[in-house]
């Protein structure tokens, strides 16, 4: 079963396979939050020049189509691939990919704009963006971002993301043969996109105890997941964080902000740093040469 409701202080547990006993709950592929619609008009910005320090912005080809990318970290270290929320690639995603970067050994971090340059402002807009998100091209933009991060230096590479880009994550150890390893944050794959029961790459889990988005990452759903994972037969590690909501790791001003005007007033720093080392602790495990 689940390793019960993590405090802060309890060890990292690696799970070994077992039988499957449930499927995971199914939520809708294209709407699976149930936060309400604002009723401001729907309009998106031009993501703002990532280019700058300390990203290098790159483009990167896959069948007859072209889109950026954005790297930060050591040359000819292990790779990691940054998916982004809902909301884009915007000022959260980028902070978690500098962080990721500067953790000890060191990391090349690399973030794919899956939204082709467009960043929700608002609920409403940020859900407008996912529902229109091509999720089979978003996979192939996934193994194409780790394959060039390959190429240019990365022996090893794993991927991570945060909400939508946490089920993108989950989905890309089961469809994106390349990847050496996995850490989602608060974020399930539906059945129609990836079955967890078929993952090839060692898989880190993290989701908030009051987390309610339904059947996507609340507590149900990181159950299922786990049930899921004991069947892919790869070594896995599910955690859940007690008095945390969605996207507890968003922590910069704006984040926190944006967290309380969503009905999330919690923030727990310790949740934070536990999820931030055991993350180093299994991107290390796994992508060290």
């Amino acid at each position: 079963m689940l390793a019960a409701i993590l405090s802060p202080s309890s060890a990292t547990r690696v799970f070994t396979p077992t039988t499957l006993h449930k499927p995971p709950t199914t939520f809708s592929f294209l709407r699976p939050f149930s936060l309400p619609l604002s009723a401001s008009r729907f309009q998106v910005r031009a993501m703002a020049d990532s280019a700058s320090a300390p990203f290098k912005k790159i483009a990167i080809h896959r069948d007859d189509t072209t889109f950026d990318a954005y790297v930060v970290g050591k040359e000819d270290t292990p790779g990691i691939v940054v998916l982004q929320e809902w909301w884009g690639v915007d000022f959260e995603i980028k902070k978690h990919a500098v962080k990721i970067s500067q953790l000890d050994p060191g990391f090349k971090a690399l973030i794919p704009d899956l939204y082709r340059g467009k960043v929700g402002l608002d609920v409403a807009e940020a859900q407008h963006l996912m529902e229109g998100l091509d999720w089979q091209g978003a996979v192939k933009d996934i193994r194409a971002s780790v394959n060039w991060l390959k190429a240019n230096g990365s022996k090893k590479v794993g991927v991570t993301g945060f909400c939508m880009g946490g089920a993108l994550s989950i989905a890309s150890s089961v469809l994106v043969p390349e990847v050496d390893a996995v850490v989602a944050f608060y974020g399930v794959p539906t059945s129609e996109l990836a079955d967890p029961a078929q993952a090839k790459a060692p898989v880190q889990g993290h989701f908030g105890e009051l987390d309610n988005f339904v059947g996507f990452s609340d507590v149900t759903a990181a159950k299922a997941l786990e049930e899921k994972l004991k069947a892919s037969g790869i070594p896995y590690e599910v955690h859940i964080y007690p008095g945390n909501a969605h996207a507890f790791m968003n922590r910069s001003d704006e984040g926190v902000k944006r967290r309380k005007s969503m009905g999330m007033p919690d923030e727990d720093e310790a949740a934070v740093e536990l999820a931030w080392s055991r993350f180093k602790t299994w991107m290390t495990r796994y992508l060290s040469a």
